[in-house]
């Protein structure tokens, strides 16, 4: 027979239960207040954290030319001009091998767009010129209704474009100061905070910048490892092109999602302009083979074991950010994932009981025994 409920208990769980219910309802106003708050000021959040992002890359430079006696505004200011010179180097890398070849690339195009029609006016389509030129005429008669939306989308991407270099501009000043005075920060934190935020709040602060040069550092080894396998693949297939190719993929590595794609798309391109339709596919079969590899095992597998956190949280936290926030969530997700979990791990540290000291009653008795 069940024993009737206690109306005393029932109460107390109903007021233990309504109150952890207020207290996570003001926990989630309190996120979203702050979310509202950040995307207010994303013109400024986004350069500072692209400026944090760049500073875990070039610190190690700085770092080791302080420690050789350099003053700090001499080595921010070396290793900013050496950061610029690189990454004009791999424009460059990329941008001369496509010039030099520009012309026959532009052949390959214009010969790849006739084969395209020859094909299309064979079986099994049958698509002859008259419908081909009734399709374009559509097309621009299309485009001249649109031409307002259009005018509207070159704007926006006017505008996108400038907030790019404004947003790049302002990341490498915020680089050359953190450089310089990063070291400073954590001890002036401390001396404004009261009580014991003084010492929490560094800890936390210094182990979050250690999880963000482990993302950046992951980041490299995973573009690295899909720069190799696909620039191999090239090679083999005779693509032009193989080394701005690979660069190519390095840097595209550091954007999810679109920098792959926008990597992958050029170099089927150019295998197909270059060596025909057979090669460019056997390029697309590659491209999405190392990528497949990339986002199921290679980037989970690198940064879980860089960041501490499991594979499935990783491949979790990408997708959670790009259904949120596009490309930036994607970019993103990893990192603040990797936070939280710094912050959760220090809490639990601090909430967790002590170890408890072994009485010496408990302990095993060590003396030798008496001989009989």
């Amino acid at each position: 027979m069940t024993a009737p409920l206690s109306s005393a208990k029932t109460r107390d769980a109903l007021r233990i239960s309504a109150r952890v219910s207020g207290e996570l309802l003001l926990v989630l106003v309190m996120l979203a207040v702050s979310l509202w708050l950040l995307g207010r000021m994303w013109s400024v959040v986004w350069p500072l954290v692209v400026g944090l992002l760049l500073t875990t890359l070039t610190w190690p430079v700085a770092r080791f030319l302080r420690r050789r006696g350099w003053p700090p505004a001499l080595a921010a200011s070396v290793v900013t001009v050496l950061f610029l010179l690189v990454a004009a180097g791999v424009v460059a890398l990329i941008a001369v091998p496509v010039a030099s070849q520009s012309g026959e690339l532009t052949d390959g195009v214009v010969e790849g767009i006739q084969r395209l029609r020859e094909w299309a006016a064979g079986p099994p389509l049958n698509i002859g010129d008259a419908q081909i030129n009734k399709a374009f005429d559509s097309a621009v008669a299309r485009a001249q209704q649109g031409v307002g939306s259009m005018v509207g989308t070159v704007v926006t991407g006017v505008s996108t474009v400038v907030g790019g270099v404004v947003t790049a501009v302002l990341a490498l000043f915020l680089m050359f100061f953190f450089l310089k005075d990063g070291p400073k920060f954590l001890p002036w934190l401390s001396r404004q905070l009261p009580g014991r935020l003084a010492d929490d709040v560094p800890i936390v602060f210094a182990r979050g910048w250690a999880t963000l040069g482990a993302f950046v550092r992951s980041q490299a080894a995973v573009g690295l490892l899909d720069a190799v396998l696909i620039g191999l693949g090239l090679w083999i297939l005779g693509i032009p092109l193989v080394l701005p190719l690979a660069v190519l993929t390095f840097v595209s590595a550091f954007v999810p999602i679109i920098g792959a794609l926008f990597a992958g798309f050029v170099a089927v391109l150019i295998a197909l302009v270059s060596n025909g339709l057979t090669d460019a596919l056997i390029v697309l079969a590659i491209i999405v083979v190392v990528q497949q590899l990339e986002g199921n095992v290679f980037q989970p597998m690198i940064q879980s074991r860089g960041l501490g956190l499991h594979a499935a949280v990783v491949l979790l936290a990408v997708t959670l950010g790009g259904s949120l926030a596009g490309i930036v969530g994607s970019l993103l997700a990893v990192p603040l994932a990797a936070l939280i979990a710094v912050v959760w791990n220090y809490v639990r540290e601090q909430l967790g009981e002590p170890p408890e000291e072994p009485d010496g009653t408990d302990e095993p008795d060590t003396a030798a025994p008496a001989l009989p």
